[in-house]
């Protein structure tokens, strides 16, 4: 945590400064300190993410890139930088409330160091469905928790997807939660992961993305959980043999804009900005879950041995690591997961 403080700049959220409806404007649309600039300046928006191009994540960037330039006249450019060229989601982050970098995509996990509230999204096991996912980020839980950002420097312009985690290993099916006890597995710097996959009896090991495939490729982990288009892009099927359709978390990502930019924008720059970023989404939203259901048929045909976990099976998961989620939901705020699972019961119910 005090890793965090030290890299955050003393941001200031004026009144009205409210993160609403996916967009990181003010109420009239742009921001307290963007108010009596008009116009559109020549810009160059230099924005990176971690994955590489040809992941729905990157052609997301590749639309935004074209409805930034399309809607500001060619005026403000956006650079793109893919495979974590700028950094991991860390660095990026950090880059962007420094003013040295204006966009990048992060997972949510990511930010639990920074905004706790944010863990409540590593949860296993609360969605089934996109659907019920989509209806706790846009809705009130998701923008109450974009309403945190300003204040650690990055203003939030929305949810995209990075979708259902599933597990692959080089050793055997994972059909029952008794499947996992030994099983080295890489996971993200994230303390609800962590406890998780210990409760279940497996080992994980936390590493940067980028270091994942020679890691899997040397034996160093057994394997690894990212969601399917993740594991087809990065090339998991050249160094694992197995992938078992846990679908045990949705990771969403988040469209950040570095605070100390937006700023400086005239609030028709922000707007274009916020428009781009949410047209962007919804094509990018699409576009991974086709993604997934392709990357998952291409898995298979490159030799991928592929099982279902029943229900019955997450259950006994869910029931398994109910001592973790009960023990972060006191940490991350009782009335906030209540929250979202009232959401989440709304969707499954309609």
């Amino acid at each position: 945590m005090n890793h965090w403080v030290k890299k955050l700049a003393l941001g200031i959220v004026l009144p009205g400064m409210l993160v609403l409806g996916g967009c990181g404007a003010s109420k009239s649309g742009g921001s307290a300190s963007g108010s009596g600039k008009s116009g559109i300046q020549q810009r160059t928006i230099k924005a990176g993410i971690g994955l590489n191009e040809d992941h729905p994540e990157g052609q997301g960037m590749i639309k935004f890139k074209e409805l930034v330039e399309k809607k500001s006249g060619g005026k403000m450019k956006v650079q793109n930088f893919f495979s974590a060229t700028l950094g991991d989601d860390q660095k990026m982050t950090e880059a962007l409330q420094g003013g040295l970098q204006e966009v990048t995509v992060p997972s949510t996990s990511p930010l639990v160091g920074m905004i706790k509230e944010y863990g409540i999204f590593d949860f296993p096991f609360v969605f089934n469905t996109e659907e019920e996912a989509y209806a706790v980020l846009d809705g009130k839980v998701g923008q109450e928790l974009l309403k945190k950002l300003p204040e650690h420097n990055l203003i939030g312009l929305g949810y995209w997807e990075n979708g259902f985690r599933n597990l692959t290993n080089s050793k055997h099916p994972v059909k029952t939660a008794e499947d996992f006890k030994g099983l080295k597995i890489r996971t993200m710097q994230n303390e609800v992961h962590l406890d998780a996959f210990k409760k279940l009896g497996a080992n994980p090991s936390p590493m940067a993305f980028s270091e994942v495939f020679t890691a899997l490729e040397g034996k160093t982990v057994d394997g690894q959980e990212n969601p399917l288009a993740t594991i087809k892009s990065s090339k998991y099927d050249e160094v694992q043999s197995y992938l078992s359709m846990t679908k045990h978390v949705y990771t969403p990502f988040v469209f950040l804009v570095s605070k100390k930019f937006w700023d400086g924008l005239s609030e028709e720059e922000q707007k274009i900005m916020k428009d781009s970023a949410v047209e962007a989404g919804k094509y990018q939203r699409d576009l991974n879950r086709k993604e997934n259901e392709k990357a998952l048929k291409d898995l298979e045909k490159a030799g991928m041995k592929v099982n279902e976990v029943s229900d019955a099976e997450k259950e006994k998961m869910k029931e398994i690591i109910k001592p973790v989620t009960d023990k972060y939901a006191k940490k991350f705020g009782e009335d906030l997961v209540n929250q979202m699972m009232d959401e989440v019961d709304k969707a499954r119910n309609q």
